[in-house]
């Protein structure tokens, strides 16, 4: 059972009065126990990380940035998941365009997906990838971005932004937040509404979206109606709860958490920065925000007291933690039930914000 900001109780009688909904079987079978570190982990996210620690990669740790960004991602697990399950991949009507576009100092590359059969101009959602500011890329992140311009019926410009250690802090930020306003300033030519734009990201993401949206306002550019920041970076903490319970978890650890800091920070006291320790900014005069946390996940905890400080700053919040799923589930709809409930969730609220 799907577990949201509102707790469903365990008899039948009251799940069925609370209107939760039994589980339905996909036939998605773990081959082993449980790991330790996620005894409520679920059938279906089981698979795709059984199958993502089957390719034995070896640890980030023991390698360098540019070693790492050949590992295997939870990406491919999951398509490695579908195809052994022959589960078709899910179409999305949409066409996509590459583009250069200026930063400070240097261009970056933008991919922009837009809705087929669609007239006129269209909201607009600046999308920034996972990775830890260090891995992946738009490509890792396409089902993502995918799946919020064809379900929201928006146009979805993906940011390449530069990665670190080659790029060291604050490049990643600064790269999204010019690539956030040359949208605001070119968004007739690409077909987009610049009344009806949105952040949304994930991970590493999930930061510049709020940090983006942060930096806005402090510079007069013009507001997004809407943040989506998924398992966003937003805290200084690697001592707090869900650090300490999930420092095990894959396809994110603690370990991993700590090597992407130290590479993309200068210093350690840069991460106390509150560009990257979001839970430490003003926050006051954001758009409204929607979070979305996986249990099983070293960042649950400082989702959590991301949205406590939004709303003591009077920004309109909401956040739902998936139970039994990990870092990087959003995305695994064809797979994973949970994930399809997350992006169908995270489709809404874009959706309601654009109205």
């Amino acid at each position: 059972m799907k577990t949201t900001s509102i707790f469903c109780a365990a008899a039948l009688s009251l799940m069925i009065a609370a209107g939760c909904k039994k589980e339905k079987s996909t036939g998605i079978i773990p081959s082993g126990p449980k790991p330790a570190w996620g005894q409520d982990i679920k059938p279906e996210m089981q698979v795709v990380i059984e199958k993502l620690i089957s390719f034995g990669d070896t640890p980030l740790l023991q390698l360098t940035a540019v070693q790492a960004r050949k590992n295997h991602t939870a990406t491919d697990a999951v398509m490695a998941v579908m195809n052994d399950y022959h589960i078709a991949a899910p179409v999305f009507n949409v066409d996509t365009a590459g583009k250069e576009i200026p930063v400070t100092g240097s261009t970056v590359h933008i991919r922009i997906y837009t809705p087929r059969n669609t007239t006129g101009n269209l909201p607009v959602i600046v999308y920034y990838h996972g990775g830890g500011f260090v891995i992946a890329n738009i490509d890792v992140y396409d089902t993502s971005a995918k799946l919020l311009s064809a379900n929201t019926g928006a146009i979805v410009v993906s940011v390449a932004y530069r990665l670190a250690p080659e790029n060291k802090f604050p490049t990643a930020h600064n790269d999204a937040f010019d690539a956030y306003k040359w949208v605001t300033q070119n968004a007739a030519s690409i077909r987009g509404d610049v009344n009806k734009l949105a952040l949304a990201g994930e991970s590493a993401g999930g930061n510049l979206a709020v940090a983006t949206a942060i930096k806005a306002r402090d510079q007069g550019v013009k507001a997004p109606v809407a943040i989506l920041s998924i398992y966003p970076i937003a805290g200084a903490d690697t001592n707090d709860d869900s650090y300490i319970k999930y420092a095990d978890a894959k396809p994110l650890d603690k370990p991993s958490l700590l090597w992407f800091t130290a590479n993309y920070t200068n210093t350690p006291a840069e991460a106390m920065d509150p560009r990257l320790n979001l839970v430490a900014a003003n926050l006051t005069g954001l758009a409204p925000v929607t979070i979305i946390n996986a249990e099983l996940d070293p960042l649950q905890t400082e989702g959590g007291q991301l949205a406590d400080k939004l709303k003591a700053a009077s920004v309109p919040v909401e956040r739902r933690v998936y139970s039994g799923v990990t870092h990087e589930f959003f995305g695994m709809g064809a797979v994973v039930p949970d994930a399809k409930d997350a992006e169908d969730y995270a489709v809404s609220r874009l959706k309601t914000a654009f109205q």
